[in-house]
């Protein structure tokens, strides 16, 4: 099992690799990532995270040979690639040039992979994320199951966590799922919502629970606010969590941005809903009964990608 990360000179990216690495599931990870040049001298910030990673085997316990470099020829022939490749918002930037800029590097990048993997996977990080995996699925040319994009499992994290911690409960006894595009629309589902089994709304207050809700939807902006900087713990294993599955043939049930042909009587949209991940990519979206808030509120969602979507084509056009 060959697994290439895109963008591993920075924080997620090698978050993604690391763990990865650390999980030991795959044959080798290959880090790509761009030369940085700095007057007279150059860095090579992906093979230098790769090497730092590999010394840590003997310590970690892992076989996963890590390497690192800038040439997509060492990514022939990779099972899964993740793309976390792009540039955050910036002071002064506007929504518009967010969306150029990243559009046109991950563009670049999933012709990249395709030509030397043509059978890969691909799980998409890069932000805005619901538009960056349609992105990488028309520039790749592979089938809508096999791009695929990572947020719900982050944002369903998030919830949990905060969860966890008002309960005092272990986080891993706490199962939720969200939907709908990666940012403030999202749609926490408490219904769906149980801690071994046991509803949430059975032993959380309603103002409580909605508390957590609002602070999932915002989780991202609040670490930047904290570190003046996007997060990449979280959001890296969530990446590496995905890849496991598929690696593993695991059957994994994930909120994952998925492309919609009318589950959810929504189509022509790539946004997050539950699969099933394993061999082969995403081998089922799983429709879960909403009532009409719920439903609602993931066609507000969804009407909030479709929105990005129309100013990507009226940016790449212009």
């Amino acid at each position: 099992m060959k697994i290439t990360v895109v963008g591993a000179g920075g924080n997620v990216g090698a978050t993604v690799a690391l763990t990865i690495a650390q999980r030991d599931f795959a044959k080798q990870v290959v880090c790509i990532d761009l030369e940085r040049k700095e007057g007279d001298k150059t860095f090579y910030p992906a093979k230098g995270r790769a090497l730092d990673q590999w010394q840590t085997s003997p310590i970690h316990g892992f076989d996963t040979h890590v390497v690192g470099g800038s040439d997509y020829d060492a990514t022939k022939d990779s099972d899964i690639c993740v793309i976390t490749a792009g540039v955050p918002r910036r002071p002064g930037m506007s929504r518009d040039d967010l969306l150029s800029i990243n559009a046109n590097i991950v563009d670049s990048v999933s012709r990249e992979l395709v030509k030397h993997s043509p059978n890969t996977i691909i799980i998409v990080v890069s932000n805005p994320l619901d538009i960056m995996t349609y992105v990488a699925w028309k520039a790749s040319g592979l089938p809508a199951n096999r791009v695929m994009g990572m947020a719900g499992i982050l944002d369903t994290a998030r919830y949990r966590a905060f969860l966890a911690e008002e309960l005092q409960v272990s986080p891993k006894d706490i199962q939720a799922l969200i939907l709908g595009g990666h940012g403030d629309t999202m749609v926490p589902l408490p219904r769906y919502t149980t801690v071994s089994g046991i509803p949430v709304t059975q032993l959380i207050s309603e103002e409580k629970l909605n508390a957590i809700i609002e602070r999932a939807k915002v989780g991202g902006g609040e670490l930047v606010g904290l570190m003046g900087t996007s997060a990449w713990y979280a959001p890296g294993a969530a990446a590496a969590q995905m890849a496991e599955a598929i690696a593993l043939d695991q059957n994994r049930i994930f909120p994952c941005a998925a492309w919609l042909t009318g589950q959810f009587g929504l189509k022509d949209l790539y946004v997050g809903v539950p699969v099933k991940l394993g061999k082969g990519g995403i081998k089922e979206i799983i429709e879960v009964e909403l009532n009409d808030a719920e439903q609602a509120l993931l066609n507000n969602s969804a009407n909030a990608v479709r929105e990005g979507l129309t100013d990507l084509e009226r940016i790449m056009k212009g």
